[in-house]
């Protein structure tokens, strides 16, 4: 057995904003497994500036991952615990190198190409009339669950475009998700989140910066609108810890990108202390190639959630890798027929 990993930059078509900033390109990498002409191949993907392993020594890591390979995943899984994209790098890797074919690593209904996913459209933060005419795309491509990141522009044009969305549909036509990626102060979350309640809206993630616990606590008994953890959950690798923060916090929801939080069996743990603690879930990705997001979206139908799901990022790059993942009318779709193009 031998591995090895490259690195690539996904360019996006549009920089996208965020309230940390406007992403013009993206940085990835892909640990590729060797053994008896197979190959697993899994991407390790790090956002700059946000993923707890975003280190000067990243690199390092994986090359040390690769070096040693033949210790098994178990064994590397808790030796890369402060990793959490590599040991979703190295889930995904082990799991094709376990698959009669490439890039199937959960076969089923939906890799059959029998079943979609549900999946909200992301309408990414900017000026006014270009937010307004992303709505309105997604609203014509046939979603009825959009997700729109706040926090970056007035709140005020952000409400404004919200009402003019509520206006021409109800809460029972589109479901609305906004993601504040931690842009309110703790002291004035509470008041900017009555404000929204107002637009019925689904959910808000992240109001306010993570690590906040006392602060995000008081908001999650208070609030008006139902409140979903994310960056929270980055960096607390102790199931221990992972129970004290939800038992404290109390969210009613949380939302988990496997590159984040160690990969499936990250995911899986948080997920099991979510539904003991009354807490609902969904699945993100975290702006990862294909070949990530095709790997987080066949485990993600495994589970079987009803909920529409945060998979509907394939298409923002120029220079993504061709894959049979599709987007019709709201869903994610596995195009029989379709092949990989994957070349580094």
């Amino acid at each position: 057995m031998k591995a090895y990993y490259k690195k690539h930059i996904l360019h996006f078509k549009r920089p996208s904003g965020t309230s940390r900033g406007v992403l013009t390109d993206k940085e990835t990498w892909f640990i590729i497994i060797e053994e008896n002409g197979k190959k697993g191949i899994g991407e390790c993907g790090i956002l700059r500036g946000l993923s707890i392993d975003d280190t000067p020594d990243y690199e390092e890591q994986l090359k040390w991952a690769c070096g040693n390979i033949h210790l098994g995943l178990e064994r590397l899984y808790t030796e890369l615990k402060a990793y959490p994209s590599i040991q979703f790098g190295l889930e995904q890797a082990f799991r094709m190198l376990g698959s009669d074919e490439l890039f199937s690593l959960f076969p089923s209904d939906f890799t059959r190409g029998n079943k979609n996913i549900p999946i909200n459209g992301l309408i990414w933060m900017g000026e006014e009339d270009f937010m307004k005419s992303q709505i309105e795309a997604k609203l014509k491509e046939g979603f009825d669950c959009i997700k729109m990141k706040i926090g970056a522009i007035d709140f005020e044009t952000e409400i404004k475009l919200l009402r003019s969305i509520r206006r021409s549909f109800s809460p029972n036509e589109i479901e609305i998700r906004v993601d504040a990626n931690g842009a309110f102060s703790p002291d004035e979350a509470l008041e900017k989140l009555k404000i929204l309640s107002e637009l019925e809206l689904h959910s808000i993630e992240q109001p306010i910066k993570q690590g906040q616990t006392e602060h995000m606590a008081r908001l999650c008994e208070n609030t008006p609108l139902a409140i979903a953890l994310d960056e929270e959950l980055i960096g607390v690798f102790d199931v221990t810890k992972k129970r004290e923060l939800l038992q404290i916090v109390k969210p009613q929801y949380i939302i988990l990108k496997p590159s984040l939080v160690g990969g499936y069996r990250g995911s899986e743990e948080w997920i099991e202390i979510a539904e003991n603690n009354n807490a609902g879930w969904w699945i993100t990705s975290a702006l990862e190639s294909n070949v990530g997001l095709s790997a987080i979206a066949q485990w993600t139908y495994t589970l079987q959630s009803d909920m529409p799901q945060g998979l509907g990022t394939g298409s923002l790059y120029t220079n993504n890798f061709e894959s049979p993942l599709r987007v019709t009318h709201g869903e994610l779709r596995y195009e029989q027929g379709k092949d990989w193009n994957f070349n580094l």
